[in-house]
């Protein structure tokens, strides 16, 4: 059966791919919406961190009332172990109610679905993508149920997982794997974050409940077994890697292992199909960057949508203005966050000290925190 669809198709209906439909319709511009998984698929046990940006892109679209289980970080500790220099950012300081916000992934996907109900956004759930064919006119998506469907713009927001996903531009294994759990530990939080860094890699608090979400970076080899130790062994080899600053480590939840990847594959700039987050690139994830940049590129895209004439939609000039609006953000937090994981994630002396000094020196001068705080929290463009 083919069809024809007016405006955008999205596919994806992932918090990017929702949050463009979303911002689409505000922007007075027809979204479809097609998603692999079934309706009832299982809930991400994931925790994502929001930034202040990410809040007010939420907050536009009248998504951010209707979340749950949301821990502001108020303050944000980083250190390095065995090494001098410190660096305290606060939200105060730069007069925003939190620097971010921590919350379920799944309490984020449960509202965005919702909004795209009460919006009467259309979304087939169970619809796997095979591949998209373009031509200068139009993009043609065909379905693994035999349908095909045509729109002057697709935008991809799978994450990346899709059969014809491109090869990347630019990417690089860390060779290391993130172990994420939530941690309970003697202190309470304060709504303050902790970003450590190690020689083995950075190691992340996060304030969620009234506990911590922990991301500890390591070698894969080493990941494994971390993840795999009994609980008391874990807590015991936690606090002898982070360190006591939030006390004893009292408890820990189940431990999961993602493997760590930088990966640009960018935008398609010239055959009407624009790929949006995870899609596009993927980060590591200290500093929080990764999420913030897609939902970035959605709120963008469905931004530029809005400023293009019917005609011009999907048009290889529209896509390249695409292209140029997001380069300066996405390349400037992948080499960001590429930079700290390189900088930081070893023992080498010069380094060690040159790290110290460096954080040193933005606790010591508040227009350079500011500066590197507000690009944390919106991006590029600051």
């Amino acid at each position: 059966m083919d069809e024809s669809v007016s405006g955008v198709l999205i596919v994806g209906a992932g918090p990017v791919g929702a949050v463009c439909a979303l911002a689409l319709q505000q922007q007075g511009v027809a979204a479809r919406v097609l998603e692999a998984q079934p309706a009832d698929a299982r809930a991400d046990t994931r925790t994502l961190a929001l930034s202040h940006g990410s809040r007010l892109i939420l907050d536009r679209l009248g998504v951010w009332e209707k979340l749950a289980d949301v821990t502001p970080i108020t303050r944000i500790h980083v250190s390095q172990r065995g090494a001098l220099g410190v660096t305290r950012l606060s939200a105060a300081e730069l007069d925003v109610p939190a620097l971010g916000y921590v919350l379920p992934y799944a309490a984020l996907t449960a509202a965005l679905k919702q909004a795209l109900r009460e919006a009467n956004i259309a979304v087939e759930y169970g619809v796997a993508v095979d591949r998209i064919q373009s031509t200068a006119d139009t993009a043609t998506l065909h379905t693994a149920d035999g349908r095909t469907l045509t729109a002057p713009l697709v935008a991809v927001a799978d994450g990346g997982r899709g059969e014809e996903a491109p090869k990347p531009r630019f990417e690089r294994d860390y060779d290391q794997m993130a172990v994420v759990c939530d941690v309970q530990t003697e202190l309470p939080h304060a709504s303050q974050a902790f970003e450590r860094f190690t020689p083995e890699g950075p190691a992340a608090l996060l304030p969620k409940g009234a506990g911590y979400a922990l991301v500890w970076t390591a070698s894969v080899e080493a990941a494994g077994r971390i993840a795999a130790l009994p609980d008391g062994e874990f807590l015991a080899a936690l606090y002898r890697h982070f360190g006591g600053r939030q006390g004893l480590f009292l408890h820990a939840g189940p431990r999961k292992t993602f493997p760590l990847r930088l990966a640009w594959t960018g935008s398609e700039a010239a055959n009407r199909v624009v790929r949006i987050g995870n899609a596009a690139q993927t980060l590591h994830p200290v500093a929080g960057q990764g999420f913030n940049i897609g939902l970035r590129d959605a709120w963008e895209l469905a931004s530029l949508c809005g400023d293009t004439s019917a005609s011009e939609m999907g048009s290889a000039a529209m896509l390249a203005a695409y292209a140029r609006s997001r380069r300066g953000d996405v390349l400037g937090g992948l080499g960001f966050t590429d930079f700290l994981v390189r900088t930081f994630s070893n023992d080498i002396p010069p380094l060690r000290y040159a790290r110290g000094l460096g954080l040193l020196a933005l606790e010591a001068l508040p227009p350079l925190k500011r500066f590197v705080a507000r690009r944390m929290m919106f991006g590029a463009r600051g």
